[in-house]
């Protein structure tokens, strides 16, 4: 599969990461630090679900659109933040083609954002409740893992199986590079639970500056 990252911090690069051991072309987006990081280092990850690292000649990154090489995406991964969303989604709209645009960011609202300029078949939405850290530009660290990352559409109008079929080489990917992933027709409410477990646990960490762990315990 063709797979774009737009926005390769540490959850771009972790997915990265992932879709690169499974032999995927993967091309990111980043800013100019990360991007020359990468072509002098390659992208490396540590962590949890072991050591990965892939040479610079084994994946594109660039720092804009106009610079990727002329092919066909399967799958466009948004991995910016969420205020990020309307440019993105203004970068992305004339760019995409039929690629599925898959949002993997905190947050409620980016599903409507990317709606006004894409169709409701191309939008799909991913849950990920694991813990990515940049130890460097280049370096991607996962220190924490939940549960299973989820992907669904938001848009069923029976959340039946077959709304997620398009997903599932994705989430076979991710999986087999180190990942746990699946598809889910209730992936809304999955959206809905992790933003009331942020909301709950953002404001208490930083207020005693003590990560989800350590609150757990008292």
């Amino acid at each position: 599969m063709n797979i774009l990252i737009y926005g390769a911090g540490a959850v771009g690069l972790g997915l990265a990461s992932c879709l690169l051991k499974a032999e995927q072309q993967v091309d990111l987006i980043g800013r100019k630090a990360t991007i020359n990081a990468l072509h002098q280092h390659g992208l490396q990850r540590t962590g949890l679900f072991g050591d990965f690292h892939s040479p610079p000649s084994q994946f594109g990154a660039v720092l804009d659109l106009i610079d990727l090489p002329d092919k066909i995406y399967d799958f466009i991964l948004v991995c910016t933040k969420s205020f990020d969303s309307p440019d993105a989604a203004r970068d992305l709209a004339p760019f995409a083609k039929d690629a599925l645009v898959v949002l993997c960011q905190n947050g409620w609202g980016n599903t409507e954002i990317f709606s006004k300029l894409f169709s409701k078949d191309q939008i799909k939405n991913a849950r990920i409740i694991t813990g990515f850290l940049r130890p460097q530009k280049h370096q991607v660290a996962i220190t924490v893992h939940a549960d299973a990352i989820h992907l669904g559409t938001l848009f069923s109008a029976d959340n039946s199986d077959e709304s997620t079929t398009d997903l599932l080489p994705l989430a076979s990917a991710i999986e087999q590079g180190g990942i746990p992933c699946s598809v889910t027709p209730a992936i809304g409410q999955d959206l809905w639970a992790k933003m009331l477990y942020n909301c709950m646990l953002n404001g208490l960490s930083t207020l005693f500056n003590v990560p989800y762990g350590v609150l757990g315990e008292s």
